[in-house]
């Protein structure tokens, strides 16, 4: 059954996936395999072929790991249609998902030309994961149904994505981009106001400076810090977040947690406000993880991620999910 949401005056259309690389690939299979037909379009022609070659590989196996709602791969391969023209993808379209390169100049030239092609009330969404969407869309006519629908890649295997709106963005916009992210399956976060990086990738950023601090120092090599997070807090990361882990981690909760726990985190960082300089140890970061996994290997290991990131939404799914 075509699944449609509310573009503010009626219930019409498709989504435009504007931009064929890795991510809009994945973007397009997100919301194909949740019943919405997809525009797919790339000012690069050939960029779409690739794609095709792309999709066919996963949704073979994406309906092995039980990740297509119950569809076959030709099904939803049926709902991603490219498009020759930008304004073709536009056409009737009530949603759009950007995924230009993380260019500032590009991002305002796309959004311009968005804002102009784009039928009024059509959201206008980025994959930005660098920018400020008021960066690239303040002043545009449109600006108020401009957002960051920002994914983790690849966002058809990890759902939670973050829904950041810019100083112009209005509310309706936010809650009708939240609605889709929810309609298609994926883990809804929503930003009160925009910061540099977003949410995750602060997070993220976080850890990786202490992670290269260690390594610069000499504390410990590459796989024994890698495994500290593999085997050891990703365990826990994988289900539940940092504040519920410390929830459950002292006999009185949050509070407990921060009365015994709190001094020795504060002292850990009292006089370590430097940040690590990540290029002074790339070479030596560089040669250690070639002796774990060789250069050429790479792609084969990022299929076994991915098949890996399959193995754990598989394992997740909900049972309703599966009506």
């Amino acid at each position: 059954m075509h699944r449609r949401i509310e573009t503010g005056t009626s219930s019409v259309g498709h989504i435009a996936v504007v931009g064929a690389g890795f991510i809009g690939q994945s973007w397009a299979i997100v919301f194909a395999r949740s019943g919405y037909d997809v525009a797919l379009y790339d000012a690069d022609p050939s960029q779409c072929a690739k794609a095709g070659v792309f999709l066919d590989q996963a949704l073979s196996q994406l309906e092995e790991a039980g990740l297509l709602n119950g569809l076959t791969p030709q099904a939803v391969r049926e709902r991603i249609v490219p498009a020759d023209a930008l304004s073709h993808a536009l056409d009737g379209a009530f949603y759009v998902q950007e995924n230009a390169p993380e260019k500032l100049d590009l991002k305002r030239q796309i959004f311009a030309e968005l804002d102009e092609l784009a039928e009024p009330g059509v959201i206008l969404a980025s994959s930005t994961s660098a920018l400020l969407p008021t960066s690239f869309t303040e002043g545009l006519k449109g600006a108020a149904r401009c957002i960051v629908a920002h994914p983790i890649n690849p966002p058809h295997l990890v759902p939670a994505v973050e829904v950041v709106p810019g100083r112009s963005t209005s509310q309706e916009t936010i809650e009708r981009t939240a609605a889709l992210m929810d309609a298609v399956g994926q883990s809804t976060v929503i930003m009160r106001r925009e910061i540099d990086g977003f949410i995750i990738n602060r997070l993220q950023g976080a850890l990786l400076h202490e992670a290269f601090h260690l390594f610069a120092e000499g504390y410990a090599d590459t796989e024994s810090i890698d495994i500290c997070v593999r085997d050891g807090l990703g365990l826990r990361w994988s289900f539940m977040g940092p504040f519920e882990t410390i929830d459950l981690n002292a006999p009185g909760g949050i509070s407990d947690y921060i009365e015994r726990y709190g001094p020795f985190y504060r002292q850990l960082w009292q006089e370590n406000d430097h940040l690590p300089d990540w290029k002074a140890c790339g070479a030596r970061l560089e040669s250690e993880r070639g002796q774990i996994l060789a250069r050429s290997d790479m792609q084969a290991r990022q299929v076994w991620r991915d098949s890996e990131l399959m193995k754990i939404a598989s394992a997740r799914r909900r049972p309703e999910q599966d009506c």
